[in-house]
């Protein structure tokens, strides 16, 4: 035996002891700074990006919602609109923003999924770039029109659409939005064929149909609503699986005799991929007490369900509505831009 190999060896024994409970404090050290991080999160104000112009649903979402998550986590929650181009100006800002949880997005649905098939290529990655909170709200699509004379019901609407391809028009807020969306499903569903007429919003695409510039519009409830409810526009189906306790004499698709015709233009919380689990874990939580509150009835009231899930099921619902989106815009034979 070499020289000394006794000693090390005796030195090494001696010392393994102290592996463990070095080992523990540094685990210890570790889980200690991710349970402070969340405790102290949030230490400053959070942005909530909305890509979209204020005054639209999901504004209206970010907002109620941005205020009692203030009210929850004791920091404001600031409301930041960035719109234009579906989407592609403000959603990059928070694909590449820090993931501390200081930059969150209240999206709808059409930006994380239809936007995939709609166009060639997108500034972000609606699956890579972003990391999922919960689902926010349901929103029922709703068939209006404002002259109930000439159409007084969906069979009707179908009807003169077949008789006339491509005579009747739909106003929508853009190209792959909620709107156009419900359209192309109703299109490519009833075999009905009607022209698309895009506009730079929601409120143009409804103002325009209330003075009865295109003939419907396939409406995110919640902005119709008000109008409905003053006899402007007129209920003629909705895409959901249920009748609206606000619009009880308005018949699903279903209950028309066409199947298959349900739609939700749901809105959702995100913040940038990478963000920590113990955040993320910690808005899901906040979320969902908020959802629970007084803020519930303010939504319903409003024609938006109440939606929070897990940012799983969030993850999950973006994967499988990529997929549907992608086969109506396929079957409507729409190109990419």
């Amino acid at each position: 035996m070499l020289a000394g190999t006794s000693t090390a060896r005796e030195n090494f024994m001696s010392a393994r002891p102290l592996v463990a409970p070095i080992a523990g404090a540094w685990l210890a050290l570790i889980l200690c700074s991710s349970a402070t991080a969340q405790n102290a999160y949030p230490s400053k104000p959070v942005k909530v990006m909305v890509a979209l112009p204020a005054g639209g649903s999901a504004d209206m979402i970010a907002r109620v919602v941005s205020q009692k998550l203030g009210e929850q986590l004791g920091q404001s929650f600031v409301v930041d609109n960035k719109a234009g181009a579906s989407g592609q100006i403000g959603m990059p800002q928070v694909a590449r923003s820090a993931p501390d949880g200081y930059m969150l997005t209240v999206s709808p649905a059409s930006f994380l999924t239809t936007n995939k098939s709609i166009f060639k290529t997108l500034p972000y990655d609606p699956q890579g770039n972003f990391q999922p909170i919960s689902k926010l709200v349901n929103q029922p699509m709703v068939l209006v029109v404002k002259d109930k004379t000439k159409f007084p019901s969906v069979a009707a609407v179908i009807s003169q659409a077949k008789a006339e391809p491509g005579k009747l028009t739909y106003a929508s807020s853009g190209d792959g939005s909620p709107q156009h969306l419900g359209a192309l499903m109703f299109e490519t569903r009833t075999h009905a064929q009607m022209l698309h007429v895009p506009y730079k919003g929601g409120a143009p695409a409804i103002n325009d149909t209330l003075a009865g510039n295109v003939d419907m519009l396939f409406a995110v409830l919640p902005e119709a609503l008000p109008h409905i409810q003053s006899g402007k526009l007129h209920a003629l189906g909705l895409m959901s699986p249920q009748r609206s306790a606000l619009l009880p004499n308005t018949p699903t698709m279903v209950e028309s005799g066409f199947a298959d015709l349900n739609l939700s233009a749901w809105v959702g919380l995100l913040a940038p991929a990478n963000t920590p689990p113990e955040i993320v874990q910690k808005l899901n939580q906040a979320v969902r007490a908020v959802l629970q509150s007084e803020v519930k009835d303010k939504l319903a009231s409003n024609g938006m369900e109440p939606a929070p899930s897990t940012p799983d099921e969030l993850k999950a619902n973006i994967a499988s509505d990529i997929k549907l989106h992608a086969q109506l815009v396929k079957a409507a034979g729409l190109q990419p831009q």
